[in-house]
């Protein structure tokens, strides 16, 4: 799996656009291939600049009840909770499949395959997409249900990106058996489809807004509670947002633009870079603006947050050449900001550890979701 990944990161950086996830082309490129940029660099954690973290011994997580900076060791084994264990009780799984003709806030785009977005020459970092066009998609939806909910009750749940996420549903199955996190509901959501700029995906992930959030609320959650036959609470201390890469900066864009929906968002290899498309005089510069500017200009928000980043993560220069896409520098910098407004964060920086590591989130999820569910004390916990 790594492998492929790597492959796929290097088709993107060879067509010079920034890949948010190292996901592979639906289509091979018919143009001939460029010469590709230099993979990541590794980087030390314990560069000048870089936010001070506490080394951990290799294989260990860090304490899921401590704040602050953490530095993984370069062996990632498995948590035991991500091997279905016998004796515990399984989760069912609902599948849901939604059509862009059904929805009035997402009715589709898509890029053109095998065309580029190119840097506006009167500012490098915004990118100019004139191949998007309207184009219509389905999306499945897969809903965790545990065993151990009692239909007709509200339920706390966590919405995630890119799914369906069996690993999360491996992972509750143990916490919620072992009383480590609540009785919760799990919403695994697949994007409208295509990556970054005038994608679908990269409308939905990495807009600067509430829209997506305003569109789970609106037309997502209703239909989660009418197929599954759940009710979901309404609490924000009972919603978590989750996902990697552009998912990842997603979850925080719920939590920031709607902090009275959601307080808990984990992210791997987070997306804080500018990736926005199209742009917004607002937040010019994406979602590098969370580190830059909206964070530390902004009253502290109810948010709870865990992030991950690893020592080999994304460093694509692009087209733009704008210094704002750089993975490992942005979730630094989140973890400056963060502390320095008192949020309560757990930053894991991972050696030995590429873009939306899956090793990396083997290791460290049930300790994440014990993390990320510190303090909630509504129903079911």
């Amino acid at each position: 799996m790594f492998r492929l990944l790597s492959i796929a990161f290097l088709i993107s950086l060879m067509n010079g656009l920034d890949p948010a996830t190292a996901q592979a082309p639906t289509q091979a490129p018919t143009a001939p291939a460029r010469p590709g940029r230099p993979t990541p660099p590794t980087r030390d954690p314990n560069t000048p600049g870089y936010v001070e973290a506490k080394d951990l011994p290799d294989g260990e997580n860090a304490p899921a009840k401590e704040d602050g900076n953490f530095i993984l060791g370069p062996t990632h084994n498995p948590a035991p909770e991500m091997t279905a264990q016998e004796g515990v009780p399984q989760g069912e799984i609902i599948n849901i499949t939604m059509e862009s003709t059904d929805s009035k806030i997402y009715p589709g785009i898509a890029r053109e395959a095998n065309t580029l977005g190119t840097a506006d020459p009167n500012d490098p970092a915004k990118m100019v997409v004139t191949s998007s066009h309207p184009a219509p998609y389905h999306r499945p939806v897969a809903v965790y249900v545990p065993k151990q909910y009692v239909p007709g009750t509200v339920a706390p749940f966590i919405v995630g990106a890119d799914g369906p996420d069996r690993m999360l549903f491996t992972a509750l199955d143990s916490l919620i058996a072992q009383h480590k996190v609540p009785v919760m509901i799990a919403i695994s959501i697949k994007s409208g489809g295509g990556d970054a700029q005038g994608s679908q995906r990269g409308l939905e992930y990495d807009t600067m807004s509430g829209l997506y959030a305003e569109w789970v609320e609106k037309e997502l959650l209703p239909l989660v509670e009418k197929q599954a036959n759940v009710k979901l609470t309404k609490d924000p201390d009972g919603r978590a947002t989750m996902g990697g890469s552009s998912g990842g900066s997603c979850a925080l864009i719920m939590a920031w633009y709607h902090p009275e929906l959601y307080h808990r968002v984990l992210t791997y290899s987070g997306t804080y870079v500018n990736q926005q498309w199209p742009s917004n005089p607002e937040t010019p510069h994406g979602a590098w603006e969370f580190h830059e500017r909206l964070i530390p200009n902004s009253p502290v928000k109810p948010i709870r947050l865990w992030m991950e980043v690893g020592d080999r993560d994304l460093f694509n220069p692009n087209v733009m050449r704008d210094n704002m896409h750089d993975w490992v520098v942005a979730n630094e910098n989140m973890a400056k900001v963060l502390a320095a407004k008192g949020y309560h964060y757990q930053f894991v920086f991972a050696r030995n550890a590429g873009h939306t590591d899956g090793a990396v989130k083997r290791q460290t999820l049930p300790e994440a979701l014990e993390y990320v569910w510190q303090g909630y004390r509504g129903a079911g916990k």
